[in-house]
């Protein structure tokens, strides 16, 4: 049987178990957008305040966040509204949320109602020092009782707001190697209501160092009633296999293995199903680049889209032959055009 199957999360019907992590900074709606096309089953967007949402956009009510009300946004916020909407490619998509306070999680999800998310996510696992200070991100996994609470809101959220959509959780094995509680954080999540759990099996002292424990996943899979996707050191077709082989786990998850290499699904895909992949050339991950650019200027302007693009550049060519003299000028490129003169000469 192929490794590639469907995944079930509560009401949410996913064609296939290759997911794109919240990767802050990087999966941009454009960015989501062109994975989709590559053949992401489902992807989530980078993590949102909670607090801030509500705060800055609860005044404009329920309709805030539809395209058609973007007008009545200020240029820096319109930025912002679009981190959470939907790709133009993107047919299944999870806003994620963060936040220490129920209330304002509860108040942030109803929020999203005019978006129509197929699934809202709590991050209980960003190790940022700016997100856990107050409480939120894996900071939650130091207190088992407040994610319960949170998770309840959100599902209330859902309940009455979003039309019932999966709520999901994205945690880590625990706050240091002292405090490996990521049974007992799942378990309480999902009692609140959580229908599917994705484990990153490194602490949050681990940052991104080190090496993830796949073991940790496989564990979880065997302790839960509801999928468990796995995260962590995912960066080949090769890794997405293998995972799945060994965790058992429902879905992976594709975080920085996916940056500037959206093709990661379509070739995972490849090896699941018929066990050999082919890499892509140059030439495909530099179309891709200006097309993210492209998107990604008629979203947030022109002038903020290059200055972004200049991380993303460096991963779309980031192992490739004359990579370096290619980000060594994109980091100088102001305009669309400037972009176009770089690629045109490779």
């Amino acid at each position: 049987m192929s490794l590639f199957r469907p995944v079930k999360i509560g009401s949410l019907d996913l064609p296939g178990n290759l997911f794109l992590a919240p990767v802050a900074g990087y999966t941009d709606r454009a960015f989501r957008s062109i994975c989709a096309e590559e053949g992401s089953c489902f992807s989530f967007t980078e993590l949102i305040s909670a607090e801030a949402l509500y705060r800055n956009y609860g005044r404009y009510g329920l309709n805030f966040l539809h395209e058609s009300s973007l007008e009545k946004v200020s240029a820096p916020n319109a930025a912002a509204v679009n981190m959470v909407r939907r790709g133009e490619s993107e047919k299944r998509y999870a806003i994620q949320l963060f936040g220490a306070q129920s209330e304002s999680i509860y108040k942030a999800a109803c929020l999203l109602a005019p978006l129509r998310p197929d699934a809202v996510d709590i991050n209980a696992g960003c190790p940022v020092p700016k997100v856990v200070k107050n409480g939120a991100g894996s900071a939650l996994m130091k207190d088992p009782a407040n994610l319960g609470k949170i998770v309840t809101a959100a599902v209330r959220a859902s309940r009455e707001s979003l039309g019932g959509v999966p709520v999901t959780v994205k945690i880590r094995s625990g706050w240091d190697s002292k405090s490996i509680n990521y049974a007992e954080c799942a378990r309480i999540a999902v009692e609140a209501g959580a229908q599917m759990i994705s484990l990153h099996p490194r602490t949050r002292a681990q940052n991104y160092g080190g090496k993830s424990d796949w073991s940790l996943i496989a564990d979880l899979v065997s302790r839960l009633p509801v999928p468990v996707t796995g995260s962590g050191d995912l960066y080949t077709p090769q890794d997405a296999q293998k995972m799945l082989k060994e965790t058992n786990c429902a879905a992976i998850m594709f975080a920085r293995g996916a940056m500037g290499n959206p093709f990661i699904f379509s070739a995972s895909r490849s090896l699941l199903e018929t066990g050999s992949w082919e890499s892509v050339s140059l030439s495909a991950r530099i179309a891709a680049a200006m097309r993210h650019l492209e998107m990604l200027s008629a979203d947030i302007g022109e002038r903020t889209a290059c200055l972004e693009m200049r991380k993303q550049f460096c991963a779309y060519t980031k192992g490739v032959a004359g990579g370096a003299a290619l980000r060594e000028r994109a980091v100088h490129a102001e305009t669309v055009e400037d972009y176009r003169k770089i690629v045109s000469e490779c």
